[in-house]
């Protein structure tokens, strides 16, 4: 996957894909998108404040893509704030923890239920990350756990570490392919949502510091 992350590349692309970040605060949203978006190394971030942003442009099989991702506060005193960015996306990433047990169970309790209640795409592709794969001797979720989950809610899978960036790319590239092998999902990313899509913007302060 070619990619780059500066706004160089201006309106020279095939698709724009919306994707959404969601999950329990603190499981290593911000810092899965930082990952896949900058050089710079990941230290803690603070708390993402409602909703954060960010555009990436790659080539995936010959095709220029421009990558809309937004990163959801996981608190739920923002959840009714973030209930409106699940319009229109073409792909949603859920992320839990590894090592803490609760936000692989609020995958079902809570952010599953927030999908089927908010999406506007019956074809939008879903993955399921698990982060934090770097503390694997604090692991509390098996791979088996998560293999299941995914096989029982229909979403794509993958482990990976935010932190050491181990599978960040690969995660991000299985979701666009899957997007892009879904004639509905491709044939709204190359036209209406290219004119709607930037009119949403976020509610955080662009000077805050974002986090998972």
């Amino acid at each position: 996957m070619d990619q780059s992350s500066g706004s160089g590349s201006g309106s020279d692309f095939d698709y724009l894909f919306k994707l959404l970040l969601i999950g329990d605060s603190g499981v290593g949203k911000s810092s899965l998108l930082l990952s896949f978006t900058s050089d710079n190394a990941i230290e803690d971030l603070s708390p993402t404040i409602g909703v954060d942003f960010k555009v990436k442009y790659v080539t995936i099989n010959g095709k220029k893509l421009k990558l809309a991702i937004w990163d959801t506060a996981g608190q739920e005193r923002f959840r009714t704030l973030t209930s409106s960015y699940y319009r229109g996306a073409q792909g949603v990433i859920m992320v839990y923890d590894v090592t803490r047990r609760e936000t692989f169970t609020n995958l079902s309790d809570v952010w599953a239920k927030e999908i089927d209640m908010h999406s506007t795409n019956q074809d939008c592709i879903k993955m399921l990350v698990g982060n934090k794969v770097d503390k694997e001797s604090e692991r509390v979720v098996t791979k088996k756990e998560g293999i299941e989950f995914a096989r029982e809610y229909g979403c794509l899978f993958i482990e990976c570490s935010a932190k050491t960036r181990v599978n960040v790319e690969q995660c991000f590239e299985e979701l666009v392919l899957k997007i892009l092998d879904t004639p509905s999902l491709t044939a709204e990313g190359s036209t209406a949502v290219k004119r709607n899509i930037f009119k949403q913007k976020p509610v955080s302060d662009a000077s805050t510091s974002a986090c998972c």
